[in-house]
């Protein structure tokens, strides 16, 4: 742990920040959407997006920490895709992005 935060001292002025939208657009990123499997049935997907329910979530995080970077979570409306980022930051996964809604992450790609 302390070496992790003396690499983050050392480099804090390199790291840039990356903002949801260029998240979405990242040649290697990871879209995962957080709502029930029903869901995808009766409102739509996004096309790639891996579902990893949010009741799911604790039990795969180890599954999140190998994922390509960036990780951009969302479900219906961002609030559930809001408590996975901030769940699997505190578990310590990095790059975590919350796209919000399935349609706003859909009209960014669409762009």
């Amino acid at each position: 742990m302390l070496g992790k935060i003396i690499d983050w001292i050392k480099n804090r002025n390199r790291i840039i920040k990356m903002t949801t939208v260029e998240a979405i657009n990242n040649a290697n990123v990871t879209l995962v959407d957080v709502r029930e499997p029903f869901e995808l049935d009766t409102d739509g997907f996004v096309p790639n997006a891996i579902n990893i329910p949010l009741g799911e979530v604790p039990t795969r995080v180890e599954e999140f920490k190998e994922m390509s970077r960036p990780i951009v979570v969302f479900c219906r409306s961002g609030n559930r895709s809001g408590q996975a980022a901030q769940y699997l930051q505190a578990q310590g996964v990095d790059e975590i992005f919350n796209g919000g809604g399935f349609q706003d992450v859909l009209d960014v790609l669409e762009k």
